[in-house]
C-alpha cells in the first residue's frame, strides 16, 4: 500500500508540473485522478492544485518533496501533448498528458509491486490563492 500511496501522491503533484512548454497556465486547477489495478478501480480523488510559473519553467520543480528518490526521465513536449518517464524507490512509469486551453487529460502507468494506471483530467478554475 505504501507503494499505492507514493504513486498518487506523485502523480497527483507532479502532474502540475510536467506541462512546461504546452498552453497550460498558471493558477489553481481541479485535478481528478482515478487509479486502476488488475481487477480493481478506485473511486476517483479530486483536490485542488496551485500551479505556478516556477513549475511551468521547470517541471522538476513538480517531484513531491515526500517523495526525495524521484527523478524524471525522456520528459518531451509537443504543442499540447506531454511525455515523460518517472523512476522513484518503489516503482517506475511513464505518462502522457494532452492540454488543450484550460483542460487536461492523460495517463501514468506505473509499474510497483503491483502494476497500475492513473487516468487524470484537470481544469482550471481560477487563479491562486495569494500566499
Amino acid at each position: 500500500m505504501r507503494s499505492i500511496g507514493i504513486a498518487v501522491m506523485a502523480c497527483g503533484i507532479f502532474v502540475a508540473g510536467v506541462t512546461a512548454q504546452t498552453p497550460m497556465r498558471a493558477g489553481r486547477w481541479e485535478v481528478t485522478l482515478q487509479m486502476q489495478m488488475p481487477g480493481m478501480a478506485m473511486p476517483a480523488i479530486t483536490s485542488l492544485e496551485c500551479v505556478t510559473n516556477e513549475q511551468l519553467k521547470d517541471p522538476a520543480k513538480a517531484l513531491p518533496s515526500a517523495s526525495p528518490g524521484c527523478t524524471m526521465s525522456d520528459y518531451k513536449a509537443e504543442g499540447g501533448k506531454v511525455t515523460w518517464a518517472i523512476s522513484c524507490a518503489e516503482m517506475t512509469g511513464t505518462g502522457e498528458i494532452l492540454v488543450t486551453g484550460d483542460t487536461y487529460e492523460g495517463q501514468v502507468t506505473v509499474s510497483a509491486p503491483t502494476p497500475m494506471a492513473m487516468k487524470m483530467s484537470g481544469k482550471r478554475v481560477g487563479d491562486c490563492p495569494p500566499e
